[in-house]
């Protein structure tokens, strides 16, 4: 038996040891989040939580709609790969699922409670279920081609540096994988590690330019696949290359600030007579009479829209260039 003071001795030595696991446990759990947070793209993000790295590889490879060896996961291979381009994340089924439903749920609301009419809930599915998703990957899939074109001189020239350094031509695309942001870096050490498991070079580029569909991918594919077969300074065309998207890319920046007066024309000429039809529905709903009842009103409607969709098509072209 142990005595009161000694009682109250092993109290405290047990409290004092409660309070300091706590704290370390703490002061580990804020380190493992600050290591996450500070890591400057997604795969980095996944390797802090001590996965294996082939089990990270394969887990960023499905999440972009893709098999644990890289390649399409489905039949359609264009839609396949307008949804890996994107760099949308998950499951390309869940996400076509719910654009679905979201139509479909639409279309009923309108339908049965609202009283529109069936071939216009119709045509609303289809629009909101087949026609936005597409829209919205395409969206995306520009937004992340201009961010990756803008990334990937910067990181040619880490890979010369690493080069001339001495580094062989995997640590060099190691280096770009840890010190660049996404999407670069992401897809960078996708290509680190593919090479790690068995792939070439020559494979891992050409892969990564699938992924990405960047047209300075491909010329990096053809670049690195020339130097495999016949030789030469690869450091020097590395350079040349970066020099070339550099200012390619300085050239198509100067052409959108020279049509961005003719893009926002477009988006007014475009979006004023909506705005001025809701305008007028909201503040004067007798301005249009019993035009609503006539049963011509669903026909001029819809084929006043076809010609003014491809009237912005028409501007929409006339104001984007390929560069």
């Amino acid at each position: 038996m142990l005595s009161g003071q000694s009682l109250l001795y092993f109290i405290y030595t047990v409290a004092a040891a409660s309070v300091i696991l706590a704290a370390e446990a703490l002061y580990l759990s804020y380190a493992s989040r600050r290591s996450r947070a500070g890591a400057v793209n997604r795969r980095l993000k996944r390797l802090a939580d001590e996965v294996p790295a082939e089990q990270t590889l394969q887990r960023l490879l499905r999440e972009r709609g893709l098999t644990n060896s890289g390649d399409f996961l489905f039949g359609l291979v264009g839609l396949n790969r307008l949804y890996t381009q994107s760099g949308i994340t998950g499951n390309p089924v869940t996400f076509a699922a719910t654009f679905l439903v979201v139509g479909l749920a639409l279309a009923m609301v309108l339908s049965f409670f609202l009283g529109v009419s069936s071939l216009a809930s119709f045509i609303i599915f289809l629009v909101t279920g087949l026609l936005l998703p597409l829209l919205v990957l395409r969206r995306a899939r520009n937004k992340r081609i201009r961010k990756f074109a803008k990334q990937l001189p910067d990181a040619l020239d880490m890979i010369v540096r690493s080069l001339r350094a001495g580094h062989p031509a995997t640590v060099a695309v190691g280096l770009v994988a840890r010190e660049m942001p996404d999407p670069l870096g992401t897809e960078f050490g996708i290509v680190s590690d593919e090479i790690t498991f068995g792939l070439s070079m020559e494979q891992a580029v050409r892969k990564l330019s699938q992924r990405v569909g960047f047209e300075g991918l491909h010329l990096l594919s053809v670049s690195l696949s020339i130097q495999a077969k016949t030789g030469g300074n690869l450091t020097s065309i590395l350079h040349n290359l970066s020099s070339v998207l550099r200012e390619r890319h300085k050239l198509g920046m100067k052409i959108r600030a020279l049509s961005a007066e003719g893009r926002v024309s477009a988006w007014i000429i475009s979006l004023f007579p909506i705005v001025m039809f809701f305008v007028l529905l909201g503040l004067a709903p007798a301005y249009y009479g019993a035009v609503w009842d006539n049963p011509l009103i669903f026909p001029v409607f819809l084929i006043f829209g076809i010609w003014a969709l491809l009237g912005d098509f028409i501007m929409y072209k006339m104001v984007n260039f390929d560069f």
